[in-house]
């Protein structure tokens, strides 16, 4: 099996700059791809803040975080991932957008090239029937922060080979993951048993049992969880919370995974959680008010 030199990961949200992150840092040439310059940007800004942290913390070398920037390229177009040997798709959890990236990448990436989804709950083998190559289409699904979080899933389709699988899982295991296996079911292992939980505390809130500090109090004391549930929502997104249970509803077809009307409310009127600076919780500043000038 050869070893990867270089990947290129489409999307340069949190998701997919923290994978390019790890890729540059353990020595693989990075693309980075997004339509959008000023999130291009945004994310190389990240990275370099990110390697430079690890630098002044002993954690890496002056010349090795040097050198792993010297590996980062930051590019609006797909046609750069001509000769890459694994692209990691990391855009939106809409299907309809992933199966249309992967059609292009299908035209775009070498013969021998690996075609990954970071999806978190979109089924891998819907995903690999729009391409020619199925047997080298493959979930791979890393946690949120990627450089931090230690697991990833690797979601095998219907037609995953073993060679792309261990390719794949050998690629995980380099960036220092734990790798577990998951069947292509609705939402995987994670998020199969994660998002209903989150739903329910937003049905526990919705019905009035307990306010959202109780909530996330008990499930952190009681249960020993770094994060409540509601808190760690809006970590994740609420948009991404709801778009995950409508993928297990529809897949699973139990009305159990019905999406909570709070969780729903919340999204159209756009507290998405922090990345907007409110969802369940308020993480806008307020302002303070402004003291009045002393009369003289």
């Amino acid at each position: 099996m050869a070893v990867m030199k270089s990947m290129g990961v489409v999307g340069s949200g949190q998701m997919g700059s923290g994978i390019a992150q790890l890729g540059i840092v353990h020595g693989i040439d990075v693309w980075l791809i997004d339509s959008d310059p000023n999130a291009l940007a945004r994310a190389s800004k990240s990275i370099s803040s990110n390697i430079q942290r690890l630098v002044s913390k002993g954690l890496l070398s002056q010349a090795a975080g040097s050198s792993a920037l010297g590996r980062l390229r930051c590019t609006k177009s797909l046609e750069e991932l001509h000769s890459a040997d694994i692209i990691i798709e990391a855009i939106a959890e809409y299907e309809d957008a992933k199966r249309k990236l992967f059609l292009e990448l299908d035209k775009i990436a070498k013969s021998s090239a690996i075609l990954a989804s970071n999806t978190s709950s979109i089924s891998i083998t819907r995903l690999a029937s729009v391409t020619s190559r199925p047997l080298q289409v493959i979930g791979m699904h890393f946690m949120n922060p990627p450089p931090i979080m230690k697991l990833v899933e690797v979601i095998r389709g219907a037609d995953t080979s073993d060679e792309t699988f261990n390719a794949t899982k050998a690629l995980a295991e380099r960036f220092g993951k734990t790798v577990v296996c998951s069947q292509d079911y609705s939402g995987f292992i994670v998020n199969r048993i994660l998002m209903p939980m989150i739903n329910e505390a937003f049905f526990t809130l919705y019905t009035g049992v307990a306010t959202k500090e109780d909530i996330d109090t008990g499930m952190k004391l009681g249960t020993n969880h770094p994060m409540g549930p509601l808190e760690l929502a809006d970590f994740i997104g609420l948009d991404v919370c709801l778009s995950i249970m409508k993928v297990l509803h529809t897949g699973l077809g139990d009305s159990k995974y019905a999406p909570s009307p709070l969780l729903v409310q919340y999204v159209d009127a756009g507290r998405l959680g922090r990345k907007r600076g409110i969802g369940v919780y308020e993480y806008r500043k307020v302002p303070e008010p402004v003291k009045p000038s002393p009369r003289l």
